[in-house]
């Protein structure tokens, strides 16, 4: 198994990504704890683990969540070995379109959250001799995509952040690497596609698939298998990377 008495914490593990990840990392041996802001979804997928994965609640934006939702894992875990910053949100619109509060929400979690949450964690993975930290961006942070204007500013941001984080903490043994998803089939790309189409959902899906070389939208546990590779040994010598897991659409 890859990571076989590996610790690790998996914000935004409830649904969609995060949770194939989490069932990923737990099959390979790992022992998980979410962070989650929806209490009542976490709860019910930390149910069908059976005890085998811990369970924090907070807001990856707000400092003091963070802090201490790190703070449980780690009680939990006795250590850290290995952080994915998952949580995200999506809003929509162009810089003369989208609200205010909105612009600033999606920024608050998405890039604020990425930081906050390894703020606290790095430390811990320092006392553990090192670890692997992978954050998820998107396709929408190394390409536009209209009506997209602060998820991609988000996303984009937090590529950078990540390239820095590598630099900062490579003489301390952490990996910093970024997956970055095109479309999968998740409820938030549903939610988006209900959004652009209403009745014409499925449609917009299709849209979706045909904008890729492969012409489908992605499975969760595709995704997973990526921070699977640079959250395991395999990926050793990999620190600072952005890897498009998006069926060839930024290739194109």
């Amino acid at each position: 198994m890859k990571l076989q008495g590996k610790r690790a914490l998996v914000t935004g593990g409830a649904s969609g990504i995060g949770l194939a990840i989490v069932q990923r990392f737990v099959r390979e041996g790992a022992r998980v704890v979410i962070a989650d802001v929806n209490e009542q979804q976490a709860h019910e997928v930390v149910d069908q683990f059976a005890g085998g994965v811990g369970l924090t609640i907070g807001d990856v934006s707000n400092l003091d969540d963070a802090e201490r939702m790190v703070r449980e894992a780690v009680a939990q875990l006795g250590g850290l070995d290995i952080l994915v910053n998952n949580a995200g949100i999506e809003t929509y619109g162009s810089v003369t379109t989208a609200k205010d509060d909105e612009w600033e929400r999606q920024i608050a979690v998405n890039l604020h959250g990425v930081y906050r949450v390894s703020r606290f964690a790095i430390p811990e993975i320092i006392k553990t001799g090192g670890g692997a930290i992978i954050n998820v961006g998107s396709i929408g942070g190394l390409a536009a995509v209209k009506e997209y204007s602060a998820y991609g500013a988000s996303k984009a941001a937090v590529i950078q952040l990540t390239r820095s984080m590598a630099a900062d903490y490579a003489e301390y043994n952490i990996r910093v690497n970024c997956v970055c998803p095109g479309p999968v089939d998740t409820p938030m790309l549903r939610r988006a596609c209900e959004r652009l189409g209403g009745d014409r959902a499925e449609e917009i899906k299709k849209m979706y698939a045909d904008a890729t070389m492969l012409k489908r939208v992605a499975q969760p546990e595709e995704i997973a298998a990526a921070v699977l590779f640079l959250a395991s040994d395999e990926s050793s010598y990999i620190t600072g990377v952005a890897l498009p897991v998006d069926g060839g659409f930024t290739a194109q």
